[in-house]
Parts: structure tokens; C-alpha cells; sequence
């Protein structure tokens, strides 16, 4: 039967039609999902290289579904915007240090900031790979946001313009510091002066003597070049450095199950990996500042390192109130800590 001509002509329109909007699907359908990863910190630090091996495992397990985006060094946003960007949804993944989660109302998590509560890594990692770690990151849940992973940085030491080598000589000393609680009563305990200040602002701020020290991991004192600033270095290790990996919750749930599933494969072997790189890195910065020849590296005794671990004892009683009594026990327990005599 011959179909009449205004009749093939609606056919193949619709026909014509039905192939564009099949294809526009299929375009839409190959679209990757975007994921913005920004951070504050310079891309060869551990944090750096742990955000870019996610971003390699991820494209890859997913097949090109999911794109990694990652920004540096707050080019997208400084320490203070970048958690009310990840619940805006402007981001969909950071990786800020511990001490950002108290700001935010996750007070618990500045019991990160106690000065010596971990001996060592593995004291550390007793707390965030058990029990502790995991309530933490359940406590975030009601700020939208999701946590998958902690990624280790080492243990802090102090810098300054003059040395440090007693509780006497951080008198009157300007210290950066991160928005914390914590951190603002271990400076004041030790008798110095802190400061609040980006990190991103650092560099400037002690070359033009705004502030007069400041406390960091090797690799990242190295990094951002603070060792062109600083005359003296004290491995103290009175703190340890670390970062939550976290997500947008509303987008991470949204997500098709057998996606966030590889995902969670790509951020278990990306934090396997930056966990294992800070050791070396931090040991490779520390030989490479002694090499500049700018700053003079001083250990202190352990009689000293006592000193300082006594004058800032008094902060794990005082924010007993603000991180909670229970949450200090349990850590102390994770870690193994031992009071200072």
C-alpha cells in the first residue's frame, strides 16, 4: 500500500525527530559527572600528590564517567570559604586540615589540636582508623557533608625569626596559627601570641614581619617556601597535621551505587598512598631546608621537649568543656597518651 506523501513526510520528521533526541540522551547519558577537588596546599605536598592520584584512580575505575577537577592552593578558595562551599555545592570535595571542623560546630574534632596527645603515627592512626574516627565523620552528617577518608601529614614542629628552644622564648611571639580553640590556647600557654591567618597568606605575612612565626609539617614549610622567611626551625612535634577527605553528602548520595562504589575503591588506594608518601616527604623537605642554608634546624633535648609538654598540659583540662571530656578520654585511650611530670 502506498502511503500518501504528506503521511511519509510526518513519518520521517518524527523518525528525524526521534533520532535527535536519542542521540541528545545519548550525549547527556556520556556526559561525565564532575567532581571539583579544591584544596589549599601546593600539588607536590602529600595532600597534593593524594589529590591527584584520586583523580587518576577515579577516571579510570569509572571509565571517563566521573571527572576529577583539582585545584590547588586555594585558587578556588581560601581555609575559611571552603567548607561553606562544599555545602553550597560550589565544590563537591575538600580536604581541609581537622582544625577547620570545629568553626563549623564539629567542636570534637579540635581534640585533634591537643599539643603531644600522639606520640607518634601510629598513635594517630589508632585514633582515626578506629572507633573515634568513624563517630567524627558521623558527626558531620548533619552539616551535609560526608566524610571518606583521613589523610596524614606528619607531625608539626614551630618556626620563628629567633630560636625556640624554651617555654621562655615563644614570650611575645606572633604565631600563626588555624582558627582553633585548641591551638589559640597552646600558643597562649607557651606565651606567645597567636594569630588566625589563611594559610595562604603566610608567606607574606612573615616576610613582612605581620606575624613572627608560625607552626607546620616540613613538606610544608618547604613548599610554601616559609624557610626563605624563617631563621630558625624547632622540631618540637608537639602536633600532628592531618586532613578529613569530604564530600558534598546531598551529591555524594546522589550518586548511581555502582559510581560511588569505585570511588570508594579509588579514595581507599589514593590515602594508602598519601598516607605512605608523608613520612618521605617530610624527611626529604627537612634535608632539603637544611640544605638552603636560610633556617637553623634545632632538636631540642627531651628535658625541653618535657618542658614544653608540661606548660601546655594545662589546654587538655581547659577544652574539656568546648571538645568534650568523654571525647579526650577516648582519645587518649586510642592513642596511648601519657601525661607529662
Amino acid at each position: 500500500m502506498t502511503q500518501r506523501p504528506h503521511l511519509a513526510r510526518r513519518t520521517l520528521a518524527l523518525a528525524a525527530a526521534g533520532l535527535l533526541a536519542f542521540a541528545s540522551f545519548g550525549a547527556q547519558a556520556q556526559s561525565p559527572i564532575v567532581i571539583k577537588f579544591s584544596h589549599v596546599v601546593a600539588p607536590d605536598t602529600p595532600k597534593g600528590k593524594g589529590a591527584i592520584r584520586f583523580k587518576e584512580l577515579a577516571e579510570q575505575r569509572t571509565g571517563g564517567r566521573v571527572k576529577v577537577e583539582v585545584y590547588p592552593n586555594s585558587q578556588l578558595y581560601k581555609d575559611k570559604e571552603e567548607l561553606e562551599a562544599l555545602q553550597l555545592g560550589s565544590v563537591q570535595m575538600l580536604a581541609p586540615s581537622l582544625s577547620k571542623f570545629g568553626p563549623l560546630g564539629v567542636k570534637e574534632y579540635e581534640a585533634f589540636d591537643l599539643p603531644f596527645i600522639f606520640k607518634d603515627t601510629e598513635a594517630f592512626r589508632a585514633v582515626t582508623e578506629g572507633p573515634v574516627g568513624a563517630g567524627l565523620f558521623k558527626k558531620l552528617e548533619a552539616k551535609g557533608i560526608t566524610g571518606l577518608a583521613y589523610w596524614d601529614n606528619g607531625a608539626t614542629h614551630m618556626t620563628a625569626n629567633k630560636p625556640l628552644k624554651n617555654v621562655a622564648d615563644f614570650k611575645g611571639v606572633k604565631m600563626r596559627i588555624q582558627a582553633s580553640k585548641v591551638l589559640d590556647a597552646q600558643m597562649r600557654s607557651l606565651g606567645a601570641l597567636p594569630q588566625v591567618m589563611a594559610f595562604s597568606e603566610l608567606y607574606q605575612a612573615l616576610q613582612t614581619g605581620v606575624v613572627d612565626g608560625t607552626e607546620s609539617t616540613p613538606s610544608n614549610i618547604y613548599t610554601q617556601k616559609v624557610y626563605e622567611v624563617q631563621k630558625h626551625m624547632t622540631l618540637s612535634g608537639h602536633g600532628h597535621l592531618a586532613y578529613a577527605v569530604v564530600v558534598n553528602k546531598k551529591f555524594w548520595d546522589g550518586l548511581p551505587a555502582e559510581l560511588r562504589s569505585q570511588l570508594e575503591g579509588a579514595m581507599k588506594d589514593a590515602t594508602t598512598y598519601a598516607n605512605a608518601i608523608a613520612a618521605t616527604e617530610n624527611a626529604t623537605a627537612l634535608d632539603k631546608i637544611k640544605a638552603s642554608g636560610k633556617t637553623t634546624i634545632y632538636t631540642p633535648t627531651a628535658a625541653e621537649i618535657n618542658e614544653m609538654k608540661k606548660a601546655t598540659s594545662v589546654v587538655h583540662k581547659e577544652m574539656e568543656s568546648r571538645v568534650g571530656k568523654q571525647m579526650i578520654a577516648d582519645m587518649y585511650k586510642a592513642a596511648g597518651y601519657v601525661v607529662a611530670k
